[in-house]
């Protein structure tokens, strides 16, 4: 049986299955109830597992049963492993990839180190979540699916306009971490095309969650943002999902190796 044989006959049998890392974060939230939406068994990863537990429940409370939670440590190579074994054991083969872990870490009086205090700890433990996390999730999927392949396979990465601009509200070591996955991405779309896999990375702006609000903290600071963004508004976790929603689908199959920036023209190119 050929490649695109064996594709349609893993459709025909399976609803497909989405797993969304750092789904208990606002955007990893927001995304699960997407691809919930659109069709998809998700199994919301999340390193804790009250967060991951408490979104799939809220999927399964929408009416769309099925859905299952999966606590594990994106930085963890066994755990990572662990984890894709247990999807493809019990529930079936990972269509879609969204890695949506991120960690942003600042100093102890509540700011972002600059190069010469960054530590080695701050410097190391930013990049095992938000660059080396991806990779260990892209590897773990590469295998699986040159050993079972999936019809419209997608792999979804985060990077962020920090990284496009050298965002002066992140820290050093995390927009050269996002930087990474820009290039990651662009390799892994060359290295999967002959898979019929999607590669593709979103890089949200300046977006309504709790790590933004940890970066502007005083008085009037997210109105003060919104007016240096052409479309008037700080963005929304829904705004990044769609962007998601429209990668994951058969409608994307021809965009690959790109980069949606989700920032309400914050930066042009």
């Amino acid at each position: 049986m050929g490649l695109y044989n064996k594709m349609e006959v893993l459709s025909q049998e399976r609803t497909p299955i989405a797993l969304v890392t750092g789904a208990g974060g606002g955007i990893g939230a927001c995304i699960c109830r997407k691809l919930a939406a659109a069709g998809f068994r998700v199994v919301a990863g999340d390193i804790d597992p009250a967060r991951a537990g408490r979104v799939a429940r809220e999927l399964g409370e929408s009416g769309s049963p099925g859905h299952v939670s999966l606590p594990f440590d994106v930085s963890d190579e066994i755990a990572v492993e662990s984890a894709f074994d247990h999807i493809e054991r019990d529930w079936g083969p990972v269509q879609v990839v969204v890695c949506a872990a991120g960690l942003l870490l600042f100093q102890a009086d509540g700011e972002r180190p600059l190069i010469k205090n960054t530590s080695v700890d701050i410097w190391e433990r930013s990049q095992a979540v938000n660059a080396r996390g991806v990779f260990l999730c892209a590897r773990a999927y590469i295998n699986r699916r040159e050993k079972a392949p999936v019809p419209h396979g997608r792999f979804v990465t985060f990077s962020s306009v920090a990284a496009q601009l050298g965002g002066y509200r992140s820290s050093a070591s995390y927009i050269a971490a996002k930087s990474a996955v820009l290039g990651l991405t662009k390799a892994m779309a060359r290295e999967v095309s002959h898979l019929g896999i999607t590669v593709n990375s979103v890089a949200p702006g300046l977006i309504d969650t709790d790590m933004l609000r940890s970066t502007i903290s005083s008085s009037g600071a997210m109105e003060t943002a919104a007016a240096n963004i052409p479309l008037g508004r700080i963005g929304t976790v829904d705004d990044v999902a769609c962007a998601v929603e429209f990668l994951a689908s058969e409608n994307a199959a021809y965009i690959t190796g790109s980069v949606i920036d989700v920032n309400g023209g914050y930066r042009m190119q």
